[in-house]
């Protein structure tokens, strides 16, 4: 029985050290073509950099100067961060209210919220641009209010789950940010790993609500790095993917181990 499971580890962590491989290959692949010679690049897409291929940091300096990189990175954190922000705090008071106070209106904010999580975007692409089209809400401002819009439906059935293990005497006497706020921290920082993640990586919201002649986020600077006639610059694309995806990688790596946390705690519980 033991040698029969000894197998079955080894051969686990061979399929699974197979499929980390295969994720992230394209990484590495990207990584080397960011340092080459654009001709070289579709040419030999899958050979490290040599003498001949080798471009140095020219594709970084491409991409900060040319396209407006560094511009983009800065309206890219200032949505996030201020999205992420707002969802938490406006989603986790949202919360508690629906948990503690149980008529039908909240019932029915709960369920719209579960809702929104299922409906495809494609059904309201189209509205969503007019509407903010109408209200003015083309900045980076009103982009993090749209956020919260898409934002809070998973954020709020997270935090509605890790209210319910709360005991409701330990909120007597007390205010929502002295002890609800604290108490619910795990929830919090799984709900604000998954915003990020997908808050920085997002193109469509921006591209469609964004006056782009101002304002420009890093997905929609490498969009533009393709030129018309068919003309792509392979290397500042390489080189903006890299600086663009290493942040949240990073950003993943160091939180990940409250993602568990979180979810089962507000997804699991009550």
């Amino acid at each position: 029985m033991k040698q029969k499971q000894a197998h079955l580890s080894r051969l686990g962590t061979g399929l699974f050290s197979f499929l980390c491989i295969v994720y992230v290959l394209p990484i590495v692949v990207v990584l080397m073509n960011s340092f080459k010679k654009k001709s070289y690049i579709s040419l030999e897409p899958f050979q490290l950099p040599n003498e001949t291929t080798l471009t140095g940091l020219d594709n970084y300096t491409a991409a900060i100067d040319q396209y407006g990189f560094l511009d983009a990175v800065g309206w890219t954190v200032f949505i996030t961060v201020g999205s992420v922000l707002v969802i938490l705090i406006c989603t986790s008071m949202c919360a508690w209210y629906i948990t503690r106070v149980k008529t039908r209106v909240t019932k029915a904010i709960y369920i719209l919220c579960v809702f929104s999580m299922v409906v495809p975007f494609q059904m309201v692409m189209f509205t969503l641009s007019l509407v903010t089209d109408r209200l003015g809400l083309g900045t980076p401002w009103g982009l993090i209010i749209i956020y919260l819009g898409f934002g809070a439906g998973l954020a709020v059935f997270m935090f509605c789950g890790f209210v319910k293990s709360i005991p409701i005497e330990i909120e007597e006497a007390a205010t929502f940010f002295s002890v609800v706020l604290p108490i619910m921290k795990p929830t919090y920082i799984s709900v604000g790993i998954l915003e990020t993640m997908w808050i920085w990586n997002d193109f469509l919201l921006p591209y469609l609500t964004l006056d782009l002649k101002k304002y420009k986020t890093i997905s929609i600077v490498i969009q533009y790095m393709k030129g018309s006639y068919g003309r792509v610059d392979m290397g500042a694309i390489m080189a903006a993917l890299i600086m663009a995806v290493i942040p949240v990688i990073v950003f993943y790596l160091s939180c990940q181990k409250y993602i568990i946390k979180g979810v089962a705690a507000g997804a699991v519980k009550g």
